[in-house]
């Protein structure tokens, strides 16, 4: 464990006793959260519940450790129970009535107003004051007048001690109004690819840009630095902080392999992917991330708050130069993609979060472009759900990587590429380390075993009382047949 670090167990074991505290908590997690590793559907809400209240702290501490093929049906029948409820449409940004189109079908004369003056998109994408009202052109030269960072809206206090929320990352959030601005910028010119959105061009000492890939060309080529890191981390499932210490609380997902010499299966923290641009140079200093988020947008983002340390940190690939470009064009086209997602299919609970995909879906498929390989897990994006030719690039390269939404189990590949490290004794998880190093070793030496799913387990049971039945029919046919 790391100093100033307590289990989600020793909290909920020190404060389930005091009256409304739990039901407080299950609140404060089942609202969307800025990198929540899954919805908290039903299902899983009941199972935390049942940990909480049955005292099952080694269980809690290993919430839920279902496999993929398990978590799926709830999040369809959370999907359902939302668009029945009028209220939790509303809370899950769905606009009440809509009809549901067809992804190939061009927005609406109302819809294409809503992209012309900028109004309707708040809810799918941040913007900022780069708006369509405002000037038509961006100038990047001055200083952001920009606010600067606070934790107003990211902390809550939940009371006995606990906070929700994390503060301010001391070598981040000094430049948060540079990097908003930056945001902002980039998800602008994403838009200008959107049909009927009226062009917004950014300048930056000279140069100009109506695309991100032109502003990151056009920073390359007036002295700045550009980075562009495929970054992961352990997802972090509930942002505590319990008595000014952080609150260890991850998300595990059942890998189906098992342990070398054990029953049980590897059980794997979810991780979070995004991509991170580092800009250093005369004019612009920033630091800006993109995913797709639990918030249902796929856009970029400040990332000024301080990550617990157990969530740790890597750079799976980095970008510069013209890598750093072709990233910075390939995100700016997916933005688009699921901005024309959002404007065909607002039926979708959750802003198509989960049918559409996770964070990694997106960070999966441009790495696979990139480089030729895909190395995260899990993704759920429905390929059948990516059909608009506008968008082909986009639509074959999220049809092209491996999905997590049938009986299949996950490549061990992707299971060791999610995780935020590649050197497992930083891992301070509790037994995790110890777990992938045994899975590890299995898994080069060629000895790796799977254990079955749930849904193989009942099929082969299916599959073996239909065997016996037969058997019986044929042992009584013969028999009557000699007789």
């Amino acid at each position: 464990m790391p100093p100033n670090t307590v289990l989600l167990s020793q909290m909920m074991r020190e404060l389930s006793a005091t009256p409304g505290f739990t039901d407080a908590m299950l609140a404060q997690l089942d609202k969307d959260g800025k990198k929540g590793p899954a919805l908290m559907t039903p299902a899983l809400m009941k199972r935390l519940r049942e940990l909480i209240l049955g005292k099952d702290w080694q269980g809690l501490d290993r919430f839920p450790g279902w496999t993929m093929q398990a978590i799926n049906p709830t999040v369809k029948v959370a999907g359902r129970l939302v668009a029945k409820d009028p209220e939790a449409r509303d809370e899950a940004a769905v606009h009440p009535g809509s009809s549901v189109r067809s992804a190939n079908t061009k927005p609406s004369s109302t819809q294409q107003g809503a992209v012309q003056n900028g109004s309707g998109l708040k809810q799918y994408i941040d913007l900022g004051e780069v708006s369509e009202t405002k000037d038509k052109v961006v100038s990047l030269d001055a200083p952001s007048t920009l606010p600067g960072f606070t934790t107003d809206g990211l902390v809550s206090e939940l009371g006995a001690g606990v906070v929700r929320g994390d503060g301010a990352n001391p070598a981040l959030a000094p430049m948060h109004a540079e990097s908003q601005r930056l945001a902002d910028v980039l998800n602008r010119l994403s838009l200008n690819g959107l049909d009927g959105s009226a062009p917004v061009t950014v300048t930056v000492a000279g140069q100009s840009a109506k695309t991100p890939q032109e502003l990151v060309q056009g920073l390359l080529m007036t002295g700045h630095s550009v980075t562009v890191a495929d970054a992961r981390y352990f997802a972090n499932f509930g942002h505590f902080h319990y008595k000014g210490q952080e609150v260890m609380m991850p998300f595990w997902v059942d890998s189906q392999i098992r342990i070398p010499g054990e029953k049980r299966s590897l059980l794997v923290p979810v991780s979070h992917a995004e991509y991170e641009w580092e800009v250093r140079g005369p004019k612009v200093n920033a630091t800006v991330s993109w995913y797709f988020g639990i918030d249902g947008k796929a856009e970029f983002r400040t990332m000024d708050t301080l990550d617990q340390a157990w969530v740790l940190g890597r750079h799976a690939h980095e970008y510069r130069n013209a890598h750093a470009v072709e990233v910075t064009r390939l995100v700016g086209s997916m933005t688009v993609a699921y901005m024309r997602q959002h404007l065909a299919r607002p039926e979708l609970p959750f802003g198509g979060y989960y049918p559409l995909g996770v964070c990694q879906d997106g960070v999966a498929a441009i790495e696979r472009k990139m480089t030729g390989n895909d190395t995260l897990f899990p993704n759920t994006a429905d390929g059948k759900l990516f059909d608009d030719p506008r968008d082909a690039e986009i639509n074959a390269m999220i049809k092209a990587i491996p999905k997590d939404r049938s009986d299949g189990a996950p490549e061990p590949a992707r299971i060791f590429g999610s995780l935020p490290t590649a050197d497992f004794i930083t891992i301070t998880i509790p037994g995790l380390a110890a777990d992938l190093e045994m899975v590890h070793a299995a898994w080069q030496d060629g000895s790796l075993e799977r254990t079955s799913s749930w849904i193989r387990k009942v099929t082969l049971r299916l599959v073996g009382v239909a065997s016996l039945g037969a058997l019986a029919a044929v042992v009584v046919w013969r028999r009557r047949r000699n007789r």
